[in-house]
């Protein structure tokens, strides 16, 4: 019987709502856990993961049996209702609508992993703002400035 074969990796970016500083240290390695067990749970594969304390990059290696946007939608409802769950801040936890996905090749994974675990010395140097808006030029994605997530000043 035949099979689908595939290598899709993309990486999902996704920001709190308000922007707000919600994803504390203390509970980022237990949040990272988390969302891998949804990514794998749906059969994809979890490459890479790190939640700033504003906004989220994952790697995932993606089976072409489930969207994108199906897969983004389950893992940021999944996390909040597991952060909430928690009550782990005062008030309701969750994401932003909306979300980043950027596509690489093969022998781009080992530099976008890099990226991904490097995001806290990253952000030393750049705001989430200027890495979001540098991710759309490199890909070229046309977007409306109105459209982007809401950004704190």
């Amino acid at each position: 019987m035949p099979n689908t074969y595939s290598q899709i990796y993309i990486q999902i970016v996704f920001a709190v709502k308000g922007r707000q500083n919600l994803i504390g240290q203390r509970h980022r390695e237990e949040l990272h856990k988390y969302i891998s067990g949804i990514v794998q749970n749906r059969g994809h594969k979890m490459l890479s993961i790190f939640c700033m304390p504003d906004h989220t990059h994952l790697l995932v290696g993606l089976k072409p049996s489930i969207a994108i946007s199906d897969l983004a939608r389950d893992i940021k409802a999944g996390s909040s209702n597991f952060i909430n769950g928690r009550k782990w801040i005062k008030g309701k936890f969750n994401w932003q609508e909306g979300f980043g996905a950027f596509s690489y090749s093969k022998s781009q994974i080992d530099d976008v992993i890099k990226y991904i675990l490097n995001q806290e010395e990253h952000h030393q140097k750049k705001t989430f703002r200027e890495e979001y808006i540098d991710f759309l030029k490199k890909f070229a994605i046309e977007y409306d400035e109105q459209y982007l997530f809401e950004w704190i000043g």
